[in-house]
Protein backbone atom coordinates (compact mmCIF):
# COMPACT_ATOMS: atom_id res chain seq x y z
CA UNK A 1 0.00 0.00 0.00
CA UNK A 2 2.55 2.20 0.83
CA UNK A 3 4.90 1.79 -2.72
CA UNK A 4 0.84 2.34 -4.23
CA UNK A 5 0.93 5.65 -2.33
CA UNK A 6 4.26 6.74 -3.14
CA UNK A 7 3.35 6.01 -6.82
CA UNK A 8 0.25 7.97 -7.08
CA UNK A 9 2.03 11.24 -4.92
CA UNK A 10 5.26 11.20 -7.77
CA UNK A 11 2.63 11.29 -10.82
CA UNK A 12 0.89 14.49 -9.37
CA UNK A 13 3.91 15.95 -8.96
CA UNK A 14 4.82 15.27 -12.11
CA UNK A 15 1.70 16.52 -13.52
CA UNK A 16 1.98 19.90 -11.29
CA UNK A 17 5.43 20.54 -12.49
CA UNK A 18 4.43 20.10 -16.31
CA UNK A 19 1.74 22.46 -15.80
CA UNK A 20 3.43 24.73 -14.09
CA UNK A 21 5.85 24.68 -17.06
CA UNK A 22 3.31 25.40 -19.47
CA UNK A 23 1.75 28.12 -17.46
CA UNK A 24 4.97 29.86 -17.43
CA UNK A 25 5.40 29.92 -21.52
CA UNK A 26 2.25 31.12 -21.86
CA UNK A 27 3.28 33.94 -19.85
CA UNK A 28 6.47 34.76 -21.18
CA UNK A 29 5.05 34.89 -24.48
CA UNK A 30 2.21 37.01 -23.45
CA UNK A 31 4.22 39.31 -22.21
CA UNK A 32 6.65 39.00 -25.14
CA UNK A 33 4.07 39.81 -27.53
CA UNK A 34 3.91 43.86 -28.78
CA UNK A 35 0.15 45.22 -27.88
CA UNK A 36 -1.73 46.70 -31.05
CA UNK A 37 -0.92 50.19 -30.20
CA UNK A 38 2.44 49.73 -30.42
CA UNK A 39 3.05 48.04 -33.40
CA UNK A 40 1.46 51.13 -35.00
CA UNK A 41 4.01 53.31 -33.69
CA UNK A 42 7.14 50.38 -34.19
CA UNK A 43 9.75 51.33 -36.32
CA UNK A 44 9.94 49.57 -39.44
CA UNK A 45 13.61 47.63 -41.04
CA UNK A 46 13.59 46.64 -44.54
CA UNK A 47 16.01 44.37 -45.60
CA UNK A 48 18.93 45.55 -48.09
CA UNK A 49 17.55 43.96 -51.16
CA UNK A 50 13.95 44.25 -50.56
CA UNK A 51 11.94 45.56 -53.12
CA UNK A 52 10.13 47.93 -51.65
CA UNK A 53 13.02 50.37 -51.31
CA UNK A 54 13.43 51.09 -54.86
CA UNK A 55 9.98 52.55 -54.71
CA UNK A 56 10.79 54.78 -51.39
CA UNK A 57 11.56 57.93 -52.03
CA UNK A 58 13.07 60.23 -49.13
CA UNK A 59 14.02 63.58 -48.98
CA UNK A 60 15.17 66.15 -45.75
CA UNK A 61 12.31 68.73 -44.46
CA UNK A 62 12.97 71.95 -45.36
CA UNK A 63 11.92 75.41 -44.02
CA UNK A 64 9.52 77.42 -45.94
CA UNK A 65 7.57 80.79 -45.61
CA UNK A 66 4.11 79.85 -45.13
CA UNK A 67 0.32 81.36 -44.48
CA UNK A 68 -1.00 80.15 -41.72
CA UNK A 69 -4.55 82.04 -43.10
CA UNK A 70 -5.41 82.01 -46.36
CA UNK A 71 -8.31 83.49 -48.29
CA UNK A 72 -10.02 81.83 -51.63
CA UNK A 73 -12.28 83.27 -53.70
CA UNK A 74 -14.07 82.63 -57.50
CA UNK A 75 -12.88 85.96 -59.29
CA UNK A 76 -13.49 87.59 -62.54
CA UNK A 77 -11.91 90.27 -64.19
CA UNK A 78 -13.91 93.59 -65.28
CA UNK A 79 -13.36 96.86 -67.06
CA UNK A 80 -12.00 99.70 -65.33
CA UNK A 81 -14.91 102.16 -65.95
CA UNK A 82 -12.61 104.69 -64.93
CA UNK A 83 -10.85 104.40 -68.25
CA UNK A 84 -14.50 103.61 -70.12
CA UNK A 85 -16.33 105.53 -72.14
CA UNK A 86 -19.68 105.53 -74.26
CA UNK A 87 -20.16 107.78 -77.66
CA UNK A 88 -22.97 109.70 -77.96
CA UNK A 89 -24.39 111.47 -80.47
CA UNK A 90 -22.91 115.82 -79.99
CA UNK A 91 -26.25 116.88 -81.69
CA UNK A 92 -29.38 115.48 -84.17
CA UNK A 93 -28.52 114.57 -87.45
CA UNK A 94 -27.73 111.52 -89.85
CA UNK A 95 -24.67 109.66 -89.42
CA UNK A 96 -22.67 109.92 -93.06
CA UNK A 97 -19.57 107.60 -92.54
CA UNK A 98 -18.97 105.09 -89.36
CA UNK A 99 -14.62 105.46 -89.42
CA UNK A 100 -13.65 102.72 -87.58
CA UNK A 101 -14.43 98.70 -86.50
CA UNK A 102 -14.99 96.31 -83.77
CA UNK A 103 -11.99 96.10 -81.90
CA UNK A 104 -9.60 99.18 -83.74
CA UNK A 105 -7.59 100.47 -81.21
CA UNK A 106 -7.92 104.13 -81.55
CA UNK A 107 -6.14 106.65 -79.99
CA UNK A 108 -7.64 110.19 -77.97
CA UNK A 109 -8.91 112.24 -80.74
CA UNK A 110 -8.90 109.87 -83.25
CA UNK A 111 -12.17 109.94 -85.86
CA UNK A 112 -15.13 107.85 -84.97
CA UNK A 113 -17.87 108.88 -86.87
CA UNK A 114 -19.36 112.08 -89.48
CA UNK A 115 -22.59 113.29 -89.12
CA UNK A 116 -24.65 115.81 -90.82
CA UNK A 117 -26.84 117.82 -88.58
CA UNK A 118 -29.05 121.12 -89.54
CA UNK A 119 -27.29 122.32 -86.00
CA UNK A 120 -24.34 122.89 -87.74
CA UNK A 121 -26.13 125.97 -90.29
CA UNK A 122 -27.92 127.25 -86.88
CA UNK A 123 -24.27 126.81 -85.05
CA UNK A 124 -22.78 128.95 -88.15
CA UNK A 125 -25.61 131.93 -88.62
CA UNK A 126 -25.33 132.36 -84.53
CA UNK A 127 -21.59 132.94 -84.76
CA UNK A 128 -21.74 135.61 -87.73
CA UNK A 129 -25.25 137.33 -85.69
CA UNK A 130 -22.31 137.57 -83.01
CA UNK A 131 -19.75 138.71 -84.93
CA UNK A 132 -22.24 141.39 -86.62
CA UNK A 133 -23.30 142.23 -82.92
CA UNK A 134 -19.83 142.59 -81.93
CA UNK A 135 -18.97 145.03 -84.65
CA UNK A 136 -22.07 147.24 -84.77
CA UNK A 137 -21.62 147.69 -80.72
CA UNK A 138 -18.10 148.98 -81.32
CA UNK A 139 -18.46 151.48 -84.25
CA UNK A 140 -21.67 152.69 -81.51
CA UNK A 141 -19.41 153.04 -78.52
CA UNK A 142 -16.49 154.71 -80.95
CA UNK A 143 -19.74 157.66 -81.83
CA UNK A 144 -19.93 157.67 -77.87
CA UNK A 145 -17.02 158.72 -76.85
CA UNK A 146 -16.56 161.07 -79.78
CA UNK A 147 -20.36 162.71 -78.60
CA UNK A 148 -18.68 162.79 -75.05
CA UNK A 149 -15.56 164.37 -76.03
CA UNK A 150 -17.11 167.24 -78.38
CA UNK A 151 -19.91 167.46 -76.19
CA UNK A 152 -17.04 168.64 -72.95
CA UNK A 153 -15.67 170.45 -75.15
CA UNK A 154 -18.81 172.65 -76.10
CA UNK A 155 -19.61 172.74 -72.10
CA UNK A 156 -15.73 173.91 -71.32
CA UNK A 157 -16.87 176.61 -73.66
CA UNK A 158 -19.87 177.28 -72.19
CA UNK A 159 -22.08 176.14 -75.00
CA UNK A 160 -24.07 173.54 -73.91
CA UNK A 161 -25.88 172.68 -70.58
CA UNK A 162 -24.48 170.09 -68.31
CA UNK A 163 -27.06 167.58 -68.88
CA UNK A 164 -26.47 166.73 -72.38
CA UNK A 165 -22.71 165.99 -71.14
CA UNK A 166 -24.38 163.66 -68.79
CA UNK A 167 -26.71 162.24 -71.57
CA UNK A 168 -23.75 161.53 -73.57
CA UNK A 169 -22.01 159.62 -70.73
CA UNK A 170 -24.73 157.40 -70.08
CA UNK A 171 -25.07 156.80 -73.49
CA UNK A 172 -21.37 155.66 -73.22
CA UNK A 173 -21.94 153.55 -70.53
CA UNK A 174 -24.86 151.89 -72.43
CA UNK A 175 -23.05 151.34 -75.38
CA UNK A 176 -20.02 149.53 -73.65
CA UNK A 177 -22.25 147.27 -71.83
CA UNK A 178 -23.47 146.42 -75.28
CA UNK A 179 -19.86 145.77 -76.16
CA UNK A 180 -19.51 143.92 -73.71
CA UNK A 181 -23.10 141.83 -74.10
CA UNK A 182 -22.15 141.12 -77.87
CA UNK A 183 -18.65 140.06 -77.29
CA UNK A 184 -20.22 137.21 -74.63
CA UNK A 185 -22.40 136.41 -76.90
CA UNK A 186 -19.47 135.94 -80.21
CA UNK A 187 -17.61 133.78 -77.57
CA UNK A 188 -20.41 131.45 -76.50
CA UNK A 189 -20.92 130.98 -80.23
CA UNK A 190 -17.11 130.26 -80.92
CA UNK A 191 -17.14 128.05 -78.06
CA UNK A 192 -20.14 125.92 -79.41
CA UNK A 193 -18.29 126.09 -82.80
CA UNK A 194 -15.04 124.76 -81.44
CA UNK A 195 -17.04 121.90 -79.32
CA UNK A 196 -18.23 120.61 -82.45
CA UNK A 197 -15.02 120.80 -83.82
CA UNK A 198 -16.69 123.23 -86.69
CA UNK A 199 -14.18 126.01 -88.55
CA UNK A 200 -15.45 129.65 -87.88
CA UNK A 201 -18.18 131.07 -89.95
CA UNK A 202 -18.24 128.12 -92.59
CA UNK A 203 -21.38 127.05 -93.58
CA UNK A 204 -22.03 123.36 -94.70
CA UNK A 205 -19.48 121.14 -92.47
CA UNK A 206 -20.04 117.92 -90.73
CA UNK A 207 -19.62 117.04 -87.74
CA UNK A 208 -16.81 114.67 -86.79
CA UNK A 209 -17.36 112.63 -83.59
CA UNK A 210 -13.82 111.91 -82.15
CA UNK A 211 -12.63 109.27 -79.26
CA UNK A 212 -12.24 110.76 -76.02
CA UNK A 213 -9.99 108.40 -74.69
CA UNK A 214 -7.09 106.02 -76.06
CA UNK A 215 -8.43 102.50 -76.17
CA UNK A 216 -10.69 99.52 -78.11
CA UNK A 217 -13.62 99.99 -79.90
CA UNK A 218 -15.90 97.06 -77.87
CA UNK A 219 -18.97 97.82 -78.98
CA UNK A 220 -20.58 99.93 -82.27
CA UNK A 221 -24.39 100.27 -82.25
CA UNK A 222 -24.57 102.38 -85.64
CA UNK A 223 -24.41 102.24 -89.53
CA UNK A 224 -23.62 105.02 -91.97
CA UNK A 225 -27.41 106.88 -93.29
CA UNK A 226 -28.88 106.26 -90.12
CA UNK A 227 -30.46 109.20 -88.34
CA UNK A 228 -30.39 110.12 -84.90
CA UNK A 229 -32.13 112.70 -83.03
CA UNK A 230 -31.96 110.79 -79.44
CA UNK A 231 -28.33 112.21 -78.34
CA UNK A 232 -28.81 109.84 -75.20
CA UNK A 233 -28.19 106.92 -76.81
CA UNK A 234 -24.50 104.89 -76.92
CA UNK A 235 -23.00 104.38 -80.66
CA UNK A 236 -19.99 103.01 -79.03
CA UNK A 237 -18.34 102.19 -76.39
CA UNK A 238 -14.32 102.69 -76.10
CA UNK A 239 -12.41 100.78 -73.01
CA UNK A 240 -8.36 101.48 -71.84
CA UNK A 241 -7.28 97.97 -71.02
CA UNK A 242 -4.08 98.76 -70.02
CA UNK A 243 -5.61 98.43 -66.55
CA UNK A 244 -8.56 96.51 -65.28
CA UNK A 245 -10.34 95.25 -62.33
CA UNK A 246 -10.45 91.81 -60.80
CA UNK A 247 -13.65 91.33 -58.65
CA UNK A 248 -14.10 88.27 -56.27
CA UNK A 249 -16.90 88.31 -53.80
CA UNK A 250 -15.25 87.50 -50.11
CA UNK A 251 -16.94 85.31 -46.85
CA UNK A 252 -18.19 87.72 -44.31
CA UNK A 253 -16.01 85.59 -41.94
CA UNK A 254 -12.52 86.06 -44.13
CA UNK A 255 -13.02 90.19 -44.88
CA UNK A 256 -11.04 90.71 -41.65
CA UNK A 257 -8.07 89.74 -43.46
CA UNK A 258 -8.54 91.92 -46.56
CA UNK A 259 -7.64 95.47 -46.60
CA UNK A 260 -7.43 98.38 -49.03
CA UNK A 261 -3.57 98.19 -50.44
CA UNK A 262 -3.14 94.76 -49.89
CA UNK A 263 -1.79 92.72 -52.87
CA UNK A 264 -3.67 89.94 -53.81
CA UNK A 265 -2.93 86.87 -56.11
CA UNK A 266 -4.88 85.66 -59.38
CA UNK A 267 -4.84 82.61 -60.93
CA UNK A 268 -6.99 82.32 -64.42
CA UNK A 269 -8.50 79.78 -66.21
CA UNK A 270 -7.01 80.99 -69.31
CA UNK A 271 -3.67 80.81 -67.81
CA UNK A 272 -3.26 77.56 -65.65
CA UNK A 273 0.13 77.43 -63.51
CA UNK A 274 0.25 80.89 -63.91
CA UNK A 275 -0.48 83.57 -60.80
CA UNK A 276 -0.30 87.38 -61.15
CA UNK A 277 -0.78 90.37 -58.81
CA UNK A 278 -3.17 92.52 -58.24
CA UNK A 279 -3.59 95.50 -55.21
CA UNK A 280 -6.80 95.93 -53.47
CA UNK A 281 -8.32 99.28 -54.40
CA UNK A 282 -12.18 98.94 -52.80
CA UNK A 283 -13.88 96.85 -50.64
CA UNK A 284 -17.95 97.24 -50.34
CA UNK A 285 -19.46 98.86 -47.75
CA UNK A 286 -22.05 96.68 -47.03
CA UNK A 287 -22.86 92.35 -46.84
CA UNK A 288 -24.91 91.03 -49.91
CA UNK A 289 -27.49 89.72 -47.86
CA UNK A 290 -28.40 86.84 -49.51
CA UNK A 291 -24.90 85.29 -49.97
CA UNK A 292 -23.03 86.64 -46.82
CA UNK A 293 -20.17 88.14 -48.86
CA UNK A 294 -18.84 91.05 -49.36
CA UNK A 295 -17.50 92.78 -52.86
CA UNK A 296 -13.95 93.51 -53.00
CA UNK A 297 -12.33 94.91 -56.18
CA UNK A 298 -8.52 94.97 -57.20
CA UNK A 299 -6.68 96.90 -59.85
CA UNK A 300 -3.42 95.33 -62.16
CA UNK A 301 -1.57 96.74 -65.09
CA UNK A 302 -2.57 94.84 -68.09
CA UNK A 303 0.20 96.57 -70.89
CA UNK A 304 -0.39 93.07 -73.00
CA UNK A 305 -3.38 92.98 -72.99
CA UNK A 306 -3.92 88.99 -71.92
CA UNK A 307 -6.79 89.96 -69.16
CA UNK A 308 -9.92 90.13 -70.99
CA UNK A 309 -13.31 90.93 -69.26
CA UNK A 310 -15.12 87.85 -68.07
CA UNK A 311 -12.38 85.73 -67.64
CA UNK A 312 -12.85 83.95 -64.64
CA UNK A 313 -10.21 82.67 -62.11
CA UNK A 314 -9.70 82.53 -58.41
CA UNK A 315 -7.85 84.95 -55.77
CA UNK A 316 -5.79 83.98 -52.84
CA UNK A 317 -5.25 86.24 -50.55
CA UNK A 318 -2.06 85.19 -47.69
CA UNK A 319 -1.99 86.26 -44.06
CA UNK A 320 0.25 85.04 -40.78
CA UNK A 321 3.29 84.31 -42.92
CA UNK A 322 5.71 82.26 -40.99
CA UNK A 323 8.98 80.18 -41.49
CA UNK A 324 7.51 76.39 -41.10
CA UNK A 325 8.78 73.34 -41.89
CA UNK A 326 7.16 72.21 -44.63
CA UNK A 327 6.97 68.19 -46.88
CA UNK A 328 4.98 67.27 -49.70
CA UNK A 329 1.69 66.57 -49.72
CA UNK A 330 2.42 62.77 -50.35
CA UNK A 331 4.51 62.86 -46.93
CA UNK A 332 1.81 62.71 -45.00
CA UNK A 333 -0.59 60.22 -43.94
CA UNK A 334 -4.10 61.02 -42.75
CA UNK A 335 -6.56 58.58 -40.44
CA UNK A 336 -7.48 58.09 -37.13
CA UNK A 337 -7.74 61.68 -36.37
CA UNK A 338 -4.32 61.61 -36.55
CA UNK A 339 -1.07 62.96 -39.26
CA UNK A 340 2.17 60.99 -39.11
CA UNK A 341 5.26 60.37 -41.77
CA UNK A 342 7.55 58.26 -41.64
CA UNK A 343 11.26 59.36 -40.55
CA UNK A 344 14.17 57.43 -42.00
CA UNK A 345 16.71 56.51 -38.82
CA UNK A 346 19.40 55.07 -40.78
CA UNK A 347 18.91 53.69 -44.30
CA UNK A 348 16.26 51.39 -44.50
CA UNK A 349 15.40 52.03 -41.30
CA UNK A 350 11.54 53.88 -40.72
CA UNK A 351 10.05 55.05 -37.96
CA UNK A 352 6.14 56.79 -38.01
CA UNK A 353 6.07 59.93 -36.67
CA UNK A 354 2.85 61.94 -35.51
CA UNK A 355 2.82 65.11 -36.42
CA UNK A 356 0.64 68.49 -36.27
CA UNK A 357 -0.15 69.99 -39.63
CA UNK A 358 -1.54 73.23 -40.80
CA UNK A 359 -3.60 73.96 -44.51
CA UNK A 360 -1.48 72.86 -47.43
CA UNK A 361 -0.36 75.78 -49.56
CA UNK A 362 -0.09 74.24 -52.86
CA UNK A 363 1.62 71.31 -53.37
CA UNK A 364 3.49 71.50 -49.59
CA UNK A 365 1.52 70.74 -45.92
CA UNK A 366 3.35 72.72 -42.98
CA UNK A 367 4.53 70.89 -39.97
CA UNK A 368 3.41 72.61 -36.50
CA UNK A 369 5.07 69.96 -34.77
CA UNK A 370 6.89 66.41 -34.97
CA UNK A 371 9.84 67.45 -37.57
CA UNK A 372 12.67 70.08 -37.58
CA UNK A 373 14.26 70.89 -40.33
CA UNK A 374 17.19 68.23 -41.88
CA UNK A 375 14.67 65.40 -40.68
CA UNK A 376 14.68 63.06 -43.72
CA UNK A 377 11.49 61.88 -44.03
CA UNK A 378 9.46 59.19 -46.56
CA UNK A 379 7.94 61.80 -49.41
CA UNK A 380 6.32 59.20 -51.67
CA UNK A 381 5.47 55.42 -50.82
CA UNK A 382 5.01 55.56 -47.60
CA UNK A 383 1.84 53.66 -47.53
CA UNK A 384 4.17 51.17 -48.64
CA UNK A 385 5.67 51.12 -45.26
CA UNK A 386 2.23 51.01 -43.42
CA UNK A 387 0.75 48.01 -45.00
CA UNK A 388 1.26 44.74 -43.58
Amino acid sequence: MKRSAWFSVAIGFCLLNSCGREKAKIVEATQSRPSSAKSETAQVILAPDSPKLKRIRVEPVRLAEVPLDEVVAPGKIEINTNRFSRVLMPVPGRVRQVLVRLGDAVKEGTPLLSVESPEVGSATSAYRQAEAAVSRTQAALVKAEADLGRLRDLYENRAVAKKEVLSAESLLAQAKADLDQAQASKSEAQRRLEILGLKLGEFGQEVVVRAPITGKVLEINVAPGEYRNDTSSTLMTIADLGTVWVVADIPESSIRLITVGERIDLELLAYPGESFKARVTQIADVVDSQTRTIRVRAEMNNPGGRFRPEMFGRIRHLENLRQLPVVPVGAVIQGDGHSLVYREKSPGTFEPVDVGVANPYGDLIPILKGLKKGDRVVVDGAMLLKAP
